[in-house]
């Protein structure tokens, strides 16, 4: 049979399974078995205990479930709360004032927990109640929060990246050191955009903390609060950076810090410490099947020849890298109206990485890119993950959500086309502590 043919049936298999509600896992194993079946292979039952154990056994993979307990942890801390604290003071006399707690809360929260919607449900939990008693602007108040949220993807230690390196085959600490510089960018346009927005909007815009001011004593006495969460970060960071730890030493150094904060803070309890592991346990079980289902789906893809078959007709078009970018960005964005980031990731890499190697793209920045392609895309309706997640919290209407987030949306893209014409950006670490 056509390669295209085969393909065509893929893609409506996919779109009708997803549609129905059947889960990731088992739509990405389900379309292993459809293409195997029109190749006629016959090893199927053999082909998935293969790539099943394989995709399971990982040495990287064990990072995974301890970067999430981790977060989980964290997430019944007293956390968000002391961020808000610590910050205010600081950001007093800045154009926006505490709508920059959002966006620093979350950029913080996000190298401690690797999760997007961990990250926009535990900062927002604290910040918007508050924003909005002090009469912030409500739709600012929630892009700034939605926009923000999304970079749980990107700072290390990110769920999304370790997936991708091990999907990808890339170094995971390699990825962790890439995705630093793009997120301080990320955090500088979220801030320089809500700055720009207040400068015009000051006329009209007033809340309880236009007179308020601090002294730098009180400033510095608030900093207090912050020591914690930034020593955590620095052990886990720096620990795999400096070359001291593995990613996966480093998540188990991380859950520790994470049960000590929990107890210097007065928030570890019995019950709060079983919710945790629950929770991680159901988190890792849910992106272990889906992980084993893409494995078993790149096994299948090698054998129908789609991947090949794709390199070789990229090769043929004459595409050059920045035009495969952005029809590549193109495809995320429209991917990810349907699907959760890890899925968009576990789903395509089999495919994409041909054609990213054809082009010569350097794998660890395409992972950067993929990942803020798919931060887009997590404010992006009818699926985006961080507007469920903020309608949750507010009960907002959905469309109102995107709304507010789409400034936020554009300031992603911009980052994109920032770390396109500037790879190093992305590559500067990775290449600076290998060197070394």
């Amino acid at each position: 049979m056509d390669i295209t043919i085969i393909g065509g049936i893929l893609v409506v298999a996919m779109l009708l399974m997803l549609s129905s509600g059947i889960w990731v896992s088992l739509t990405l194993t389900g379309l292993a078995v459809i293409g195997l079946l029109l190749v006629e292979n016959s090893s199927i039952g053999l082909l998935l205990g293969t790539s099943s154990w394989s995709a399971t056994t990982a040495w990287s993979l064990t990072a995974l479930p301890l970067f999430i307990w981790m977060g989980e942890i964290l997430f019944r801390t007293r956390l968000s709360e002391d961020l808000f604290q610590g910050l205010s003071p600081m950001l007093s006399r800045l154009p926006g004032k505490l709508l920059h707690v959002n966006i620093l809360s979350c950029g913080i929260f996000a190298a401690v927990s690797g999760s997007s919607a961990a990250t926009a449900a535990t900062i927002g939990r604290m910040t918007l109640p508050e924003l909005s008693r002090r009469g912030y602007n409500d739709s600012m108040s929630i892009g700034t929060l939605a926009g923000s949220g999304t970079l749980g993807l990107l700072i290390p230690p990110s769920i999304i990246l370790i997936v991708y390196g091990v999907a990808a085959e890339v170094s995971i600490a390699r990825l962790f050191l890439a995705g630093a510089l793009p997120g301080v960018l990320l955090v500088s346009l979220f801030m320089l955009y809500t700055i720009t927005w207040s400068v015009f909007r000051k006329e009209t815009e007033k809340t309880q903390d236009d007179n308020k001011t601090y002294s730098w004593p009180e400033k510095l006495s608030a900093l207090k609060k912050l020591f914690p969460i930034a020593i955590l970060i620095v052990g886990v960071l720096g620990s795999i950076y400096q070359g001291v730890a593995t990613p996966t030493e480093a998540a188990a150094l991380g859950v520790l810090g994470a049960l000590v904060i929990s107890m210097a803070t007065g928030s570890f309890s019995i019950l709060g410490f079983k919710e945790s592991v629950l929770g991680a346990v159901k988190s890792s079980c849910m992106l272990g099947l889906i992980l084993v289902g893409a494995h078993f789906l790149t096994l299948a893809m090698g054998f129908v020849g789609i991947p090949n078959a794709l390199a070789s007709w990229i090769s043929t078009q004459g595409l050059s890298p920045i035009e495969l970018i952005i029809y590549l960005s193109i495809f995320f964005v429209i991917l990810g109206c349907f699907l959760d980031g890890i899925s968009v990731v576990v789903l395509t890499t089999s495919i994409v990485m041909p054609m990213v190697q054809q082009a010569n793209i350097d794998p660890v920045w395409f992972g950067i890119f993929l990942v803020l392609v798919v931060e887009m895309s997590q404010i992006t309706p009818p699926v985006g993950f961080n507007l469920f997640v903020i309608q949750s919290l507010t009960g907002k209407n959905i469309l109102y959500i995107a709304k507010a987030a789409f400034p936020f949306f554009a300031m992603i893209a911009i980052a994109i086309i920032i770390i396109t014409v500037f790879p190093n950006i992305a590559l500067y670490l990775p290449t600076a502590m290998t060197a070394k």
